[in-house]
């Protein structure tokens, strides 16, 4: 005879496994996108500032220190702006009931 728990099932048998949703709610998926976007944010950020050492190697002449450095301002700037709407998007779905993490 084989051991048997109490369920009626084997002893050595996997457990069975809960099966998930094959699609998410619009929601939850817009809000996993938008944390995968503020996430993103820090490399872009890199990829943007690093762009000014190129510039340097250029042949046709050097960009002026004046330029890159409003080039830089910029991207922080930009970087700033959609960090903050990225932040109000992500504070919206807290508000509502059931959606904690």
């Amino acid at each position: 005879m084989t051991d048997r728990g109490e369920s009626g099932r084997d002893a050595g048998a996997a457990p069975e496994r809960i099966k998930s949703p094959l699609f998410l709610h619009r929601d939850s998926y817009r809000r996993r996108r938008i944390m995968d976007a503020a996430r993103f944010l820090p490399v872009l950020g890199l990829l943007l500032w690093s762009v000014p050492l190129l510039w340097s190697a250029a042949p046709e002449g050097a960009v002026s220190s004046s330029a890159a450095l409003t080039y830089i301002f910029g991207v922080w700037a930009i970087l700033a702006l959609a960090a903050f709407v990225l932040s109000l998007y992500l504070g919206r779905g807290e508000d509502e009931p059931g959606s904690g993490g």
